[in-house]
């Protein structure tokens, strides 16, 4: 083997040698940090991330206030990268051009002029053809900012200061919402109504300990600026401002809407937030040539300013309920919108933040803003009362003043130690013009000074007082609430709230399927077919070979029936699938995957809420109902367990009191129906007791309406209740032969 050679020693101040491993690691993660607190995620006292801060404070420098003339966006984008965001010019402008859009920011911070992109995707005119300038909103978002409000720091190139975060005088973390993608986190935070927000910090002002659950009842939920309907129930809304993570379902707010002789189309109003309206319209059009949505007819956008989708049903009878359920299982008239509030608290720690939390960091920075100001408020007054009072002096000995400066070499000095005055006064008085000095201005100065005096105490007491300050921040907010109110054209509240209804896929399955009567026809040999309309005489109906009529029942095209096979397995088919009635019909076998060996032993319909008494030829049987039988598939589902050599052997209605019980022996029994357990699968329990053969036949009857059967003949028997009681007695027991008249075959029917 060669000799391992260690790396020869770097040349002194020339190359360093340093670890791969570690120097990825390092790099990599002063890329990640630099990309989550420096570009993607918000801010959670001001909601804001980097670019969009940039681009506020690069129009405030510009002087870009509302009222004032529009400027080119391209001069914004070009100042702001410039100056602050060097980050490519395309990126500031895209994020401009979302401040603006009314149907992406809920409250807009950009008031635009020109092409802006629309709601149905289309992208924004260039930059040197659109102008813009800030909205009221955005205004409150920086006001204070010169009044020592919040700390600055040097821009990227440190020619420049500009502000690490915003005063913000209102929550718009939750107002306007926050979406992003950092390394290896992401944040998505949908919007909300301002007035409601105030009104649930003005609470946590007076609760400090007020939780999540308590906000709830003020704050509902998300307000989109595109409206829409939330149908998310309350209890996962709850926990995912609870935990700050979480979905919110969202739906298009629709309307039905009459068009004469009973026609009628639904009206799409609102939809989802972040869909664009032209996508949405071309995928349902793409469905409807696919023949995905058959309760669909058309579909055209007479959208104007409004959003207005008509979709037209193919038939009148169709239900707008399920028509609209179908679009929302396959379109995005329905969409879940994430909740995922992971910001930056205090500016600097990535955290996962519940409601609560949220609303407590903008107000924790509103009382700092309030000391701030103050503080800057004071030491400016505390400036002000100093010049007043030199400006005093000069006034009480106003010739002498202009004695010295004009025949003095050095006034400056001579009139700090003639009047004991400081330099910041000296300097004041030479620079005011002498025309200012006249006996008004006195006046003024010396009501100024008082003024100022109690400006004075009245921010000390503030600056000293904890409940002072939070009045104050109070006072601030209802002001807000009061401009931004529910009664304003802005601030009433556009996503409503309700209960999805609950539409299950079988429902949707009839829905495609028009309602019509029919006759169910089983032959003994396991064909069925499905006759036309209700056929009460069935006599002259063919059947193949020496094959015959076994049960017929009436029905729906929409309806499901149920099959029972010996095995003990019940089977679920959709009466809309079955053959028509001119052949034969088919095996029920070809329609469910009924085993080689096992023959069919009922066919009836299925009846929601019914229950049925289910027994196996030895006698073994319990209750069930006909909601736990229905199945999806062509397996089926295990009804009732037999051990060979039994079989499933009936499956009759229970609908009465009592059950009568006859065996292959010719014995019958009656017990009470509350004797039989009712469950959803199983063995059961012992019915009638047999020493040889086992069950033949079993019915549910009222004891008060007697117990009835016919003969081979077509004759009616029946038995009273004084007569039946002979035959009553417990479950299991082994009964009575039956009463004379009852058939040989030991069958009711």
């Amino acid at each position: 083997m060669g000799k391992r050679h260690s790396p020869p020693p770097a040349p002194s101040g020339s190359t360093e040698l340093v670890n791969l491993r570690d120097a990825l690691e390092e790099r990599y993660l002063s890329y990640a940090l630099s990309t989550i607190t420096g570009r993607a995620l918000p801010d959670a006292r001001d909601g804001l991330k980097p670019v969009h801060r940039r681009i506020l404070y690069g129009m405030q420098v510009l002087r870009l206030d509302p009222g004032t003339a529009f400027k080119k966006c391209a001069k914004i984008v070009g100042d702001v990268m410039g100056s602050f965001h060097p980050h490519g010019d395309q990126a500031i402008y895209e994020a401009l051009v979302r401040l603006a859009q009314d149907f992406s920011s809920r409250y807009p911070l950009v008031d635009g002029q020109g092409n802006f992109g629309n709601i149905d995707g289309d992208a924004a005119a260039a930059y040197r053809y659109t102008e813009a300038r800030m909205t009221d909103i955005a205004r409150l978002l920086l006001e204070g900012i010169g009044e020592d409000a919040i700390d600055f720091r040097e821009n990227y190139s440190g020619d420049q200061q500009e502000p690490i975060v915003l005063p913000a005088a209102l929550p718009n973390l939750l107002a306007n919402g926050a979406q992003g993608i950092a390394v290896g986190m992401a944040t998505s935070i949908p919007p909300h109504n301002l007035a409601e927000l105030c009104d649930a910090a003005l609470h946590m002002i007076q609760h400090p300990r007020a939780s999540t659950d308590d906000l709830l009842a003020i704050v509902p939920g998300p307000d989109f600026p595109t409206g829409g309907i939330i149908v998310e129930p309350k209890d996962s809304i709850a926990e995912a401002y609870r935990t700050g993570r979480g979905s919110f379902r969202l739906r298009a707010g629709w309307s039905r809407e009459e068009a004469g002789r009973g026609t009628w189309s639904v009206v799409v109003s609102e939809i989802p937030y972040m869909v664009q309206k032209s996508r949405l319209i071309e995928k349902i059009a793409e469905l409807l040539a696919e023949k995905k949505l058959p309760l669909v007819g058309d579909i055209r956008d007479e959208s104007a300013e409004d959003v207005r989708i008509v979709v037209e049903p193919r038939a009148r009878t169709v239900d707008p309920e399920m028509m609209m359920a179908q679009l929302f299982r396959l379109t995005e008239l329905e969409v879940r919108f994430p909740l995922n509030m992971n910001v930056l608290v205090d500016g600097v720690v990535p955290r996962v933040v519940s409601l609560d939390e949220a609303l407590r960091q903008w107000l924790d920075h509103r009382r700092e803003v309030l000391l701030r100001r103050s503080r800057h408020r004071l030491a400016e007054i505390i400036r002000r009362l100093e010049l007043v009072a030199g400006m005093l002096i000069v006034f009480l000995h106003l010739d002498e003043v202009i004695r010295i400066i004009r025949e003095e070499d050095e006034p400056k000095e001579m009139l700090v130690a003639t009047f004991d005055l400081t330099e910041l006064q000296v300097n004041y008085i030479l620079d005011t013009r002498l025309r200012s000095l006249r006996r008004l201005e006195e006046m003024e100065l010396r009501k100024e000074n008082d003024e100022l005096l109690e400006e004075k105490g009245e921010i000390e007491r503030l600056l000293g007082d904890v409940a002072q300050q939070w009045k104050t921040v109070a006072a601030q907010i209802r002001e807000l609430k009061k401009k931004y109110g529910p009664q304003t054209k802005l601030g009433r509240r556009r996503t409503s709230f309700a209960s999805a209804p609950v539409i299950a896929d079988s429902d949707l399955a009839e829905a495609m399927i028009e309602r019509e009567p029919v006759t169910i026809v089983v032959s003994e040999k396991g064909w069925i077919r499905a006759l036309k309309g209700q056929v009460a005489d069935l006599t002259g109906l063919q059947f193949k070979g020496d094959d015959r009529l076994d049960v017929s029942f009436f029905a729906e095209t929409t309806s499901k029936i149920l099959v029972l096979s010996s095995d003990g397995k019940i089977f679920t088919l959709d009466v809309g699938k079955l053959p028509g009635g001119r052949g034969n019909g088919e095996p029920l076998r070809l329609m469910a995957d009924i085993e080689e060996g096992a023959a069919i032993r009922a066919v009836f319909p299925y009846v929601p809420g019914t229950r049925m008494l289910v027994a196996s030829s030895d006698g073994r049987g319990f209750v069930a109902g006909q909601d736990e039988m229905i199945g999806g598939t062509r397996k089926g589902k295990l009804l009732l367990n037999v051990d060979a050599p039994a079989i499933a052997a009936l499956c009759v209605v229970a609908d009465g009191d009592h059950v009568a019980v006859v065996g292959e022996n010719h014995k019958l029994l009656v017990f009470p129906l509350s004797q039989v357990p009712e469950m959803a699968r199983g063995k059961g329990v012992r019915l009638q007791k047999y020493r040889e053969g086992g069950i033949s036949d079993a019915k549910v009857l009222r004891v008060a309406d007697g117990l009835s059967w016919k003969d081979p003949a077509g004759r009616n028997f029946s038995l009273g209740g004084a007569e039946l009681s002979e035959w009553i007695g417990d479950r299991g027991e082994a009964g009575r032969p039956a009463p004379r008249g009852f058939p040989k075959s030991n069958k009711f029917v």
